[in-house]
């Protein structure tokens, strides 16, 4: 019978064996660290990038610009929830809108959000 391995022996595997601090890269690291409110920004966007409802909606946006009913059509979803989420998307940038008329249509805000997700899709894909 194999015995489980236990939280502790699972812990050690991601430790170091002896207590030993590299100073020139500590250094490094320390010198070429993202300013604290950068890293609250970047994980703001991560944190809108984590619901999978919003991803559907920036795929859907890849292409072409949609408005609000057809989102809602391509989502199966109702215009509220829609909306609230396409709130969510247009205050961190990530998307944007343009009214014409009596339609309001999103498209994606610049092609930094393309990239990244496109980048995540093929992250995701060669695992």
């Amino acid at each position: 019978m194999i015995e489980p391995i236990g939280v502790e022996s699972l812990e050690a595997l991601d430790r170091c064996e002896t207590d030993c601090v590299h100073a020139d890269a500590v250094q490094e690291a320390r010198e070429r660290a993202a300013a604290p409110e950068q890293i609250a920004e970047l994980a703001e966007l991560f944190k809108a990038l984590s619901e999978p409802t919003r991803l559907r909606i920036i795929h859907s946006l890849l292409n072409r610009e949609l408005c609000v009913c057809d989102l809602c059509d391509v989502l199966g979803m109702q215009q509220s929830a829609v909306s609230h989420q396409l709130r969510v998307l247009r205050n961190l940038r990530i998307v944007k809108r343009r009214k014409e008329g009596k339609m309001m249509y999103y498209s994606i805000d610049d092609q930094h959000i393309e990239g990244l997700f496109l980048q995540g899709l093929h992250h995701i894909a060669h695992k």
